[in-house]
C-alpha cells in the first residue's frame, strides 16, 4: 500500500499527533488493512485483525522514524497480527521464529551446510531450480519468471512455496 501523494499532508500532520488527520488516515488505510489482512489471516479473523491493526497504527505511528517507511511498516503490523491470531485459533505458528533459533544455534557449521543441502535435495525438482536460481546464482524475480517462463507473481509463490517446504523440513 503506497499512499498517493495527495495523502503524504495528512500522514504528516497524523504523524505530528493531529486527531483530525488521523482520523481521516485510519479512514484512508482501511481498505488496503482489510484487502492484505484477507490474505494473511484466517476468514473469521480479518475483521479483529483490521480493528486492531487500526488501534496499534494510532497508537504507534507518531514512534514511526522515517515515514516513507509507512506502507512496510503497516504491512508488517498486518502480518504479525494475522500470525497472532492464528496462533491463538490453533495454538500453531508455522513460522515459529524462536524454534528455528534453537535450532540453528544447536547446529554447527558442517552439520547445518548438510541438513541444508538434504532439505533442498528433498524439494520437488520445479521447487529446488528456482531456490537455486534466486539464493544461490542471485538472479532477480523478473530473471527468473523469464528464465522460466513463468509470471512474475507465479516465480514469487513458488519461490514462497519453496523455501516454506524446505523450512518444513528443518525444523521438523
Amino acid at each position: 500500500m503506497a499512499l498517493h501523494a495527495q495523502h503524504q499532508p495528512v500522514l504528516q500532520a497524523a504523524h505530528g499527533g493531529d486527531p483530525a488527520a488521523l482520523a481521516q488516515l485510519l479512514a484512508v488505510c482501511q481498505p488496503d488493512i482489510r484487502r492484505y489482512a484477507r490474505r494473511h489471516c484466517l476468514i473469521s479473523d480479518v475483521d479483529d485483525a483490521v480493528q486492531e491493526v487500526l488501534l496499534l497504527m494510532s497508537r504507534r505511528l507518531s514512534s514511526l522514524k522515517v515515514l516513507a517507511a509507512f506502507s512496510g511498516w503497516l504491512f508488517k503490523v498486518v502480518q504479525r497480527e494475522c500470525r497472532r491470531l492464528g496462533r491463538r485459533a490453533f495454538h500453531y505458528d508455522p513460522y515459529d521464529e524462536e524454534r528455528a533459533e534453537q535450532w540453528l544455534v544447536s547446529h554447527d557449521d558442517a552439520s547445518l551446510r548438510l541438513e541444508l543441502a538434504q532439505a533442498l535435495e528433498s524439494l520437488p525438482r520445479d521447487y529446488l531450480q528456482i531456490v537455486l536460481l534466486r539464493d544461490f546464482e542471485e538472479l532477480s524475480i523478473a530473471e527468473i519468471a523469464q528464465a522460466l517462463g513463468l509470471t512474475a507473481a507465479a516465480t514469487k509463490s513458488r519461490l514462497h512455496r519453496a523455501r516454506a517446504l524446505a523450512r518444513e523440513y528443518l525444523v521438523a
